[in-house]
């Protein structure tokens, strides 16, 4: 039979009819449920927004009745410790008032046949779940023949569930939880029928919501199977339940230890540094000179002068200020300048004693301004003693002086 579609299975078809009903139920204690809440919120209208659930409703609703004072109403097991304490608390500041006899008998007779209902609902769905290993055995395999009933049952069939996405599995059967001001930590929200799972409920907290959404997947693949009869077996179902186990106790497996990072192979070759004069003349060019040096100097509490003043555009730092000597600050003369002027000194132009046609006739004096002299004939009466005239070894100008 693998491969044969189920549509034409009795035994399917009726489970596919057992699921319709339980919709059917589900929708008529909705209906009850809307009944009861308009009639009971004349007496404590609070209650709809703290008890959600249509059966939890009718069940806290059939316990309190008329009495206005819950301390006297034992509302332990039908609710939540947290949940209790605020509809106790709520209840003592209502604004209801009690409900007339024949309003409050209607009431209970709604609760009744609610709670009727979903007795039902749990029969059909425990005859669902007794024939899932035959109708779904895959799909039991990975999450439990009451679960899978309950899937098959709100999704409307085995053929509705295949068709289903994943995210949307995932969210069957999860209930809107008021949490009434208590904290969110331990609550998980988005989680349905999979929380009901054994995989779910062994899984740590941290990482149920990545194992809620591991299940819910292949819980599709696996009503995909189930839903073309790929695999009665269920072998592939098993296959499936394996694999999410391997992985939830991968995710806690502690990361590996960090091992030793060795020292990086020194570099022997030689770096690809240029240097040279050329080296050198770029960074003399482009170095910080004195004067930029003061201006990127600041004196601590006095304000610094602007170019365009009140402290707008490029300040000036400490170029003109007291201590810092000048505004204008002359740059030293270069290693290079003078390694080049120490050479052109100790080259002695004009030195052989012949006239040189570069050698200048003009004299300068401190009297007379400019006056013509033979550079020959001075050179001839340097020990008379009428008149000195000193020139540098290289033939140029430096002093003359009158007797």
């Amino acid at each position: 039979m693998q491969g044969i579609v189920l549509e034409d299975d009795p035994e399917y078809q009726l489970i596919v009819e057992c699921n319709a009903l339980s919709v059917d139920i589900e929708n008529e204690i909705i209906i009850i449920h809307n009944f009861i809440r308009d009639k009971y919120r004349l007496k404590f209208p609070e209650l709809e927004s703290l008890v959600l659930h249509p059966i939890d409703y009718a069940r806290v609703v059939k316990r309190i009745g008329n009495e206005m004072d819950l301390t006297l109403v034992d509302l332990e097991g039908l609710l939540p410790a947290a949940t209790i304490m605020v509809v106790s608390v709520t209840a003592s500041t209502t604004s209801g008032k009690p409900l007339p006899e024949e309003v409050l008998n209607k009431t209970i007779e709604a609760c009744d046949r609610a709670l009727v209902l979903d007795s039902a609902k749990k029969k059909v769905l425990d005859f669902v779940e007794s024939r899932m290993g035959y109708i779904a055995p895959n799909l039991s395999a990975i999450v439990g023949s009451a679960v899978a009933a309950k899937l098959m049952g709100t999704a409307g069939g085995l053929s509705a569930l295949a068709k289903m996405p994943a995210c949307n599995v995932q969210l069957l059967g999860a209930k809107k939880k008021t949490l009434a001001g208590f904290s969110t930590a331990t609550s998980q929200l988005r989680v349905g029928y999979i929380e009901q799972t054994e995989v779910f409920q062994s899984t740590p907290p941290l990482l149920r919501m990545r194992a809620c959404r591991l299940l819910a997947a292949k819980s599709t693949l696996a009503a995909r199977v189930d839903s073309t009869r790929g695999d009665p077996s269920g072998n592939t179902g098993r296959a499936f339940r394996e694999e999410i186990r391997k992985k939830i106790e991968k995710w806690q497996e502690p990361p590996p230890a960090k091992q030793p990072k060795p020292l990086p192979v020194p570099d022997s070759e030689p770096k690809k540094k240029r240097g040279g004069r050329r080296l050198r003349k770029m960074k003399e060019r482009y170095a910080v000179t004195d004067a930029r040096k003061l201006a990127n100097r600041m004196q601590f509490g006095i304000p610094e002068e602007s170019s365009l003043g009140d402290g707008l555009g490029e300040g000036y730092g400490m170029l003109g200020q007291a201590g810092s000597g000048k505004l204008r600050v002359s740059m030293a003369q270069s290693k290079l300048a003078a390694k080049v002027a120490k050479k052109f000194k100790e080259r002695n132009y004009g030195s052989s004693g012949a006239t040189s046609g570069l050698t200048s006739s003009l004299a300068f004096t401190p009297v007379q301004g400019i006056e013509l002299t033979n550079p020959q004939a001075h050179a001839n009466q340097l020990g008379s003693g009428t008149q000195s005239t000193y020139f540098s070894e290289t033939g140029t100008f430096s002093k003359i002086k009158r007797i």
